[in-house]
C-alpha cells in the first residue's frame, strides 16, 4: 500500500484509507430482545381484521382494519378522503375505541364543522391540529389510541430533517416514524396522501412500500360517484372496489350501484347500448351512449367521456373498415351514464353498437346487452368472467345478450337469458340492430327482426 498524504477532492491531509481496511465501518451484531421461534407458535390473532362499520370500505380492506395495520388513502384534492376517514373514525369511536384524529391541513374548528355536517360528533373522537412530528408523537403517547388518523402525511414535518413539509426527506421520515409507532403500539393507522398531477402518490416511492395497504380514492368532480380501489393490500385482495356517493350529508356507501349507471329502461333511444363491466370482483351493468351527427366544420370532432379515447378511436376505425359504417366522416360523441369510467376492452362491442345505432337511427333490442373485445381485424374476442357478467345482467332483468363465439357452452348460459354468439363486428351490429349489410353501408335504418324469447 502506498501512502497518500492529501485527498484530491477535499484537499485534506491524512484522510485517505484503504477500502475494506481498518478505516471502514461494519455493523456488529447486537443482542436481540426476542429470539426467533417456530412459525407455528406465532400468535396470529393480532392480524385478524375488525369491521369499521362502512361495508364498502371493509370490502376493499378485506374485511376490516387489522390492529397494527397502516393504511394509506390517496386521492385528488376535494375528492372526499377526509370525509370518508372522519366517518370511519366516528364509527370506531361510537364502538368505544379511543380514536385520535390529527389534522395537518385544517384547524380543529374546520374539522369539527365537517363532523357536525356528516353526523360524526362523538365524544370518543379526539381531535388535534398539529404539523410537527414531535407534537404528533406526543399526542399519541398521551392518548394511546386504538385508531389513529393523520390528515395528511405530506403536511407533517420533523424538526430533525431539513426541508419543508411534503418533500421527499420529510415524507420518508414522518411515514417511517408513524409506521414504527403504530407497530410498537399495536394500533391501526390511516394516513391521507396527496397525489401528483399525473395521478401518482406524492412523495418517495418508499412510502407505498412501508405501509400495509394502499388505497386510491377516485371520482369525477362533476359526478357524485366515488370509487375506492385497493392497489396494495397485505391482508386481503387487491381486485376489490368500493362504491360511494358523495353529497351534502357526507359519504354514502352503494352496496348495489349497477342501477345508477343506466338511463330509463322504458325508453329505447338510438345510440345506446348496455355492457357489463368488471370493477375488481364486482360486475357493474353500464350504459354507453353515442351521438353521430354531420360535421359543421372543416375539422371533425371526436369527444369522449367515461371511455378510453384511444380504444374508442380504434373501434371507430374498425367499424369503418370491417363493418362498412362510415362513422369517422361525422362528429362523434361517446359517453357513459352515471360517471362510471369504462377502461376494459369488454366495452368495445357496446361502443361499436352504440355508434352504429346512432348513425342508422335504430335502437337496440329491448333488454339486450353486448359484450366483447373488438380486434383490429374486425373480430370479436372473448372477455374474462363472462358468466359472472351474464348473471348480473339477468339479475337486473336483461333477457338477451350478444357475446363472442366460444365464450360459454350452452348449458352454462343463464336460463332466463338468450345468448347470441357473433364472430365479427359486422355480424354483431347486424344482430343487435337488425341491419343488413346494405343498410349498414348507407347508414339507413332497417326494420328490427323479432327476437325469440324463452
Amino acid at each position: 500500500m502506498k501512502w497518500t498524504g492529501r485527498c484530491g477532492q477535499c484537499q485534506a491531509w491524512g484522510t485517505m484509507a484503504e477500502a475494506g481496511g481498518a478505516g471502514s465501518s461494519r455493523t456488529s451484531a447486537v443482542l436481540t430482545s426476542q429470539v426467533a421461534r417456530p412459525i407455528t407458535q406465532v400468535d396470529t390473532r393480532r392480524s385478524r381484521s375488525h369491521p369499521t362499520g362502512v361495508g364498502e370500505f371493509d370490502r376493499v380492506l378485506g374485511g376490516g382494519l387489522v390492529a397494527d395495520a397502516v393504511v394509506l388513502l390517496a386521492g385528488e384534492p376535494g375528492i372526499g378522503k377526509s370525509t370518508l376517514l372522519l366517518d370511519v373514525a366516528a364509527r370506531a369511536a361510537r364502538e368505544g375505541q379511543r380514536v385520535l384524529y390529527i389534522s395537518g391541513e385544517e384547524s380543529s374548528a374546520q374539522v369539527a364543522s365537517r363532523a357536525a355536517r356528516i353526523g360524526a360528533l362523538v365524544p370518543g373522537l379526539l381531535l388535534a391540529a398539529e404539523t410537527d412530528l414531535g407534537a404528533v408523537l406526543g399526542q399519541i403517547d398521551a392518548v394511546r389510541p386504538q385508531l389513529l388518523v393523520v390528515d395528511s402525511v405530506q403536511t407533517i414535518a420533523s424538526a430533525q430533517v431539513d426541508g419543508s413539509p411534503g418533500n421527499v426527506s420529510q415524507v420518508r421520515e414522518v411515514a417511517a416514524a408513524l409506521v414504527e409507532r403504530s407497530k410498537a403500539g399495536g394500533f391501526a393507522t390511516m394516513l391521507v396522501g396527496h397525489v401528483t398531477k399525473d395521478g401518482g402518490i406524492a412523495g418517495p416511492r418508499v412510502l407505498e412500500h412501508i405501509v400495509d395497504v394502499v388505497l386510491h380514492f377516485e371520482g369525477e368532480r362533476d359526478s357524485p360517484l366515488r370509487l375506492v380501489r385497493a392497489v396494495k393490500n397485505r391482508f386481503g385482495p387487491t381486485d376489490e372496489v368500493g362504491c360511494f356517493d358523495l353529497d351534502e350529508a357526507g359519504i354514502i356507501e352503494l352496496p348495489d350501484p349497477s342501477g345508477r349507471f343506466l338511463s330509463r329502461r322504458d325508453i329505447q333511444a338510438p345510440g345506446t347500448s348496455v355492457c357489463v363491466a368488471l370493477e375488481g370482483r364486482r360486475a357493474l351493468v353500464a350504459e354507453v351512449q353515442a351521438l353521430v351527427v354531420p360535421s359543421r366544420s372543416a375539422s371533425l370532432r371526436y369527444t369522449t367521456a367515461g371511455v378510453d379515447p384511444s380504444r374508442t378511436a380504434m373501434v371507430m376505425a374498425v367499424l369503418e373498415r370491417h363493418g362498412g359504417i362510415a362513422v369517422r366522416e361525422r362528429d362523434c360523441y361517446v359517453s357513459t351514464v352515471g360517471g362510471l369510467r369504462l377502461t376494459e376492452p369488454a366495452a368495445d362491442l357496446s361502443i361499436a353498437v352504440a355508434l352504429a345505432g346512432s348513425l342508422a337511427d335504430v335502437p337496440v333490442t329491448p333488454g339486450q346487452i353486448c359484450l366483447g373485445e373488438v380486434g383490429l381485424a374486425g373480430d370479436v374476442r372473448r372477455v374474462p368472467d363472462i358468466e359472472r357478467r351474464l348473471n348480473e345482467a339477468v339479475r337486473l332483468g336483461f333477457t338477451s345478450a350478444i357475446i363472442p363465439a366460444g365464450s360459454l357452452p350452452p348449458e352454462r348460459v343463464p336460463q332466463r337469458l338468450q345468448a347470441r354468439t357473433v364472430a365479427c363486428v359486422a355480424e354483431a351490429v347486424e344482430s343487435a340492430l337488425g341491419m343488413s349489410g346494405h343498410d349498414r353501408g348507407r347508414g339507413k335504418p332497417a326494420p328490427l327482426r323479432e327476437v325469440p324469447r324463452r
